[in-house]
């Protein structure tokens, strides 16, 4: 390498919980054994935590470790959960299933509910101190900077390129790393995965929508700490998803919802369908007299264990959290095995610098690395995604359970009897099938059967054209809950510097058929229904409807690039620091 080139022992490429996990244990680890360390940290959003989006309820024991004294140092929590509860919505009723019945992994009691944005922002100025007295450890924190493509030298990881257009001396546009950690969502570490073959499963991907509202003090007090998961309305028409609600500090309440990508549905219009669970008469009651202040939404790595990679690092590079896609969806938990991974690769890399060479570089050698996976599935992230691993598939092998089975257990939910909720189920279906199909699904779900390993296929592949069912339509002149997706733009607060171009659209003309057989059935294309903003449109020119895009608006997502049929889009990091303004989700 040139002696010009900026060159760091380690790069983290993103301002994720595991990254800055990584980093402070790795500064306690260095602190301790007198190592020098030379760290980069690139943070795509202005400040850390503005890009970060979670609906955020969190098993703490993780944090608790790495933040032994967390409460005296101020970590932002909203709340700690009293009450949790997992409730089946009917179109006009809710019917909270008894607690002896639920899961462990749906509990919450205890569980800290937290604003993810605002405790990366709180990791980040933790870290900033700690290295305050210690001259032997340098880190910079590198926020409005985005990786835009990955560097790789004889096929090896060695840093990120650092602007989007390379136009001059590329060492002066690149940072280089002897190690190059990455935990965003798909934004470059999918380079790092395609070109090492790292994932030959695909991942599969859910997208979660979330507002937070201020709401009267006397109503807010009682709902503070209290959680509700949901099934059922308005996610009616077979797709998997659920709603989430959870009472914060200073008055406010998250409402949101998440639904998976997988849908055959091409028209999931995930901003108007939150609109719809809003509007459902138990939550309309909680939200009102309240004030919306703020919007967001994110994708999430659902795929759990089958749709992690063959290998947790490869040559010069090591993947972290939502890389790598740790989220456990059956307990709807993923921040505290993001920490974790977090916490194992700091371990391996400190190895690594306690062994330096004589040109004094850190010692990443190929079996150092492949030790990471190992120590990863051997904490509680490989024993809940292992537990968890046919979650996904259950639902998935077997559509009644949603399409025909859910809808009769509602029915009986609106009058007021779950149980005739299933016997209904019974009678309407084959009553020894339904026993069946409950007990597999329970099974399942619980990872007491072995079928081997699933085999996904890309989410967009499960969309049917002419699907013939639908999501309920909000009601529009509910001026009281409603919002647009034009207005909920304004409450996502994105901002864009000039020539922002971040979204590749690679054949113009695919886009031209796409929009031609969704027309012809009635439909939107993907893109534009299930945009979580106001992306992407289609506009009529020399009398052809032609795919166009008000980039000004994207909160950056990913969802467009995941349900295009023709995977004809790609979404890629904002420059300058630009994007949306999560702060407080």
């Amino acid at each position: 390498m040139s002696d010009d080139r900026l060159l760091y022992d380690v790069l983290v490429v993103g301002g994720s919980p595991s990254g800055l996990a990584l980093a402070h244990k790795l500064v306690d680890a260095c602190i301790e054994s007198g190592q020098p360390l030379m760290m980069g940290i690139l943070e795509k959003g202005p400040e850390f935590g503005r890009h970060i989006m979670s609906g955020a309820v969190s098993n703490p024991h993780v944090l608790q470790r790495l933040f032994p004294n967390h409460k005296q140092d101020g970590l932002p929590v909203e709340a700690v959960c009293t009450d949790s509860y997992f409730s089946l919505l009917g179109t006009k009723q809710k019917c909270d299933l008894p607690n002896a019945l639920l899961p462990d992994g749906v509990k919450k009691q205890g569980y800290y509910i937290l604003s993810l944005s605002n405790v990366v922002a709180w990791m980040a100025e933790q870290l900033e101190k700690k290295i305050e007295a210690h001259d032997h450890i340098h880190i910079d924190m590198l926020t409005g900077f985005s990786a835009h493509k990955v560097l790789i030298e004889d096929d090896k990881v060695v840093g990120v390129q650092v602007v989007e257009q390379a136009t001059g001396n590329p060492d002066e546009e690149s940072i280089y790393a002897h190690l190059t950690c990455f935990g965003d969502k798909g934004f470059v570490s999918r380079d790092v995965v395609d070109h090492f073959n790292l994932r030959p499963n695909p991942q599969c991907w859910s997208v979660g929508v979330k507002e937070v509202w201020e709401l009267p003090a006397d109503k807010a007090n009682n709902l503070k700490g209290k959680v509700w998961h949901t099934l059922g309305y308005p996610i009616l028409d077979g797709t998997f998803g659920g709603g989430f609600v959870y009472g914060m500090d200073n008055n406010r309440l998250t409402v949101g919802l998440v639904i998976s990508l997988d849908s055959e549905n091409p028209n999931i219009n995930p901003q108007q369908t939150l609109q719809s669970f809003k509007q459902h008469p138990w939550l309309a009651e909680m939200l009102e007299g309240g004030k919306l202040i703020k919007y967001g939404a994110a994708t999430l790595p659902e795929g759990g264990y089958y749709s992690l990679p063959t290998e947790f690092a490869c040559k010069g590079a090591l993947l972290l959290g939502d890389a790598l896609g740790v989220l456990n969806i059956s307990s709807l938990a993923g921040i505290d095995k993001a920490l974790e991974c977090g916490i194992q690769a700091a371990g391996v890399i400190h190895d690594g610098i306690c062994n330096r060479n004589d040109d004094d570089v850190p010692d990443f050698n190929d079996r150092r690395l492949m030790d990471y996976k190992e120590r990863v599935m051997a904490t509680h992230v490989g024993k809940e995604l292992y537990e968890g691993r046919y979650f996904r598939h259950a639902w998935k092998e077997n559509p009644k359970l949603l399409k025909s089975y859910l809808p009769c257990v509602l029915d009986g939910v609106d009058k007021g009897n779950l149980i005739w909720g299933f016997i209904q189920t019974g009678l309407k279906n084959n009553p020894f099938t339904c026993l069946s199909d409950a007990l597999t699904l329970k099974k399942q779900i619980e990872g007491k059967v072995d079928l081997g390993p699933v085999i996904y296929k890309k989410d967009h592949e499960y969309i049917k054209p002419d699907f013939k069912g639908h999501l309920p339509e909000p009601d529009k002149t509910d001026k009281e809950r409603y919002i647009s997706r034009v207005d909920a733009v304004y409450l996502a607060g994105p901002v864009y510097h000039e020539e922002n171009d971040h979204i590749d659209e690679f054949n113009a003309d695919i886009c031209v058929k796409c929009i031609d057989t969704y027309t012809k059935l009635g439909k939107e294309t993907p893109c534009v229904s299930d945009c979580t903003a106001e992306v992407h449109r289609v506009d009529i020119v020399d009398d052809l409807q032609k795919h166009g895009m008000s980039l000004e608006n994207c909160i950056q997502c990913r969802t467009c690039e995941l349900v295009c049929p023709e995977e004809n889009l790609r979404v890629r990091p904002t420059e300058q620091g630009s994007g949306p303004d999560f702060m407080g989700l």
